[in-house]
């Protein structure tokens, strides 16, 4: 008979106790599952989802962060607005030359929990999702604004959370920046599309074309019909402006230092805004001639990611693991504590032929079995904690968690728990090494 096979008999004749030490340690293996997985998906997410465009130009309250996750993930208000002329000059004016496309972004309430965010047809047309991805419609088949200024495509998880289907139509909640005392009845829009999953927070969005939005947000009565005929007036506002540059190469910017070598020269506090000099260049002009902020989304995504949310992993972790630790400890305690009982068992399988390493062999195999099972039912459990936390990081950051999404940092955990199980089985496993054969068979 196999030595697996006579360890795995072994643990089913103390069910009960094998049952709750592989459970234990199944514990601490969930909570690392779960940590690992979480943070695995959100980092994916969260940098894929910054791709698209080059950066964000912003309010100048609040930092580069609270505008790269209000103005890309929708996670939160800005803190303040800028003109619509920002992006007027942006599109088509002295910065036109340096820029391949910008789009206006308007954040405003809710509708059943899903962010309205105004904006132009652009958004779907000249942007890529993901970096490379195209949009494309799930429903309806067009984009907003072919038919009127009061049109709205939903993302697809929109779709299903609000019941809205092409040809419905809804009233979009006010822009939270202007006294709610000065507006109008909110005028209605129609359903014209609904986008395919993406995989980004724009599934749960609903966005509606931003010419209808400023005529929703008409607070001065006496100017309606001159706001009509001219929604884009310059006192508008906006919340942002996504930004994608022209294809160039830009040669760098060379000069000498006081030794008289070359060098290339890029302002330190423009580092946070791209890779390359062409991005920091445009930057710095933006933040020079306008009242704005320039924020790039991948570098404050990253940055997020290293310095809290990846500490935060750490930490979580090292909890886990010492939960793994403790239940290790006990799956010794409970096979060593067992040993007075299999004395007899274990002079037997000697008398029988069975050598002091077959005999320690199988202590350390029956431990390996113990961690490995309590392996896959803290895989289990794991990925089922993340089904349950599904909802609410999806409602509290607009990300999307698969719960069945494996991560290749889980695969450590099998070569890691087999080491454990056999640092924690060897002290059993020497005791059954030693057990004198002819003092064990005595009566």
């Amino acid at each position: 008979m196999p030595l697996w096979k006579i360890a795995w008999r072994s643990i089913q004749h103390r069910s009960l106790a094998s049952g709750l030490t592989a459970f234990s340690m199944g514990l601490g293996v969930a909570l690392v599952v779960a940590v690992i997985v979480i943070y695995g998906v959100l980092d994916q997410t969260f940098k894929r989802s910054a791709q698209g465009y080059d950066f964000v130009v912003g309010p100048p309250k609040g930092s580069p962060l609270e505008i790269v996750l209000g103005a890309v993930f929708y996670s939160n208000h800005l803190s303040d607005t800028i003109p619509y002329e920002y992006f007027q000059r942006i599109e088509s004016g002295s910065f036109s030359s340096d820029v391949k496309t910008a789009i206006p972004i308007a954040i405003a309430d809710r509708v059943e929990g899903m962010q309205v965010i105004a904006t132009t047809p652009s958004f779907f047309t000249e942007l890529r999702y993901l970096d490379t991805e195209h949009y494309s419609f799930r429903t309806g088949g067009r984009n907003m604004g072919a038919d009127g200024d009061f049109e709205a495509v939903l993302g697809y998880t929109a779709a299903q959370k609000t019941g809205l289907k092409v040809g419905d139509r809804f009233k979009a909640s006010n822009s939270v920046h202007v006294p709610s005392a000065h507006f109008p009845e909110p005028d209605m829009f129609t359903v014209v599309g609904i986008l395919n999953p993406t995989g980004t927070p724009n599934d749960q969005a609903i966005f509606i074309h931003m010419e209808g939005f400023f005529v929703m947000n008409n607070h001065t009565p006496e100017s309606a019909t001159e706001r009509v005929l001219n929604p884009r007036r310059g006192d508008q506002r906006i919340s942002a402006i996504l930004v994608l540059l022209q294809d160039k190469d830009v040669p760098p910017i060379i000069g000498e230092d006081d030794r008289g070598m070359q060098v290339v020269h890029i302002a330190p506090e423009l580092t946070t805004v791209g890779g390359d000099i062409f991005t920091m260049s445009l930057g710095n002009r933006l933040v020079a001639e306008l009242d704005v902020q320039v924020a790039s989304p991948t570098y404050e995504i990253d940055r997020l990611f290293r310095t809290i949310v990846g500490q935060i992993q750490i930490v979580l972790v090292i909890f886990a693991v010492m939960v793994i630790i403790v239940a290790a400890i006990g799956m010794m305690v409970s096979i060593y504590n067992s040993m007075n009982e299999r004395r007899q068992e274990i002079a037997i399988m000697r008398a029988l032929g069975a050598s002091r390493g077959t005999v320690m062999l199988i202590i350390l195999l029956e431990s390996i079995l113990l961690s490995l099972g309590g392996g896959v039912i803290g895989m289990v459990i794991g990925h089922g904690l993340i089904a349950a936390v599904a909802p609410i990081i999806a409602g509290a950051v607009m990300v999307v968690v698969n719960p069945w999404h494996f991560q290749a940092a889980e695969l450590i955990l099998i070569p890691g728990l087999i080491l454990l199980a056999s640092i924690v089985g060897y002290l059993p496993a020497v005791v059954a090494y030693r057990t004198d054969v002819a003092q064990s068979l005595n009566p």
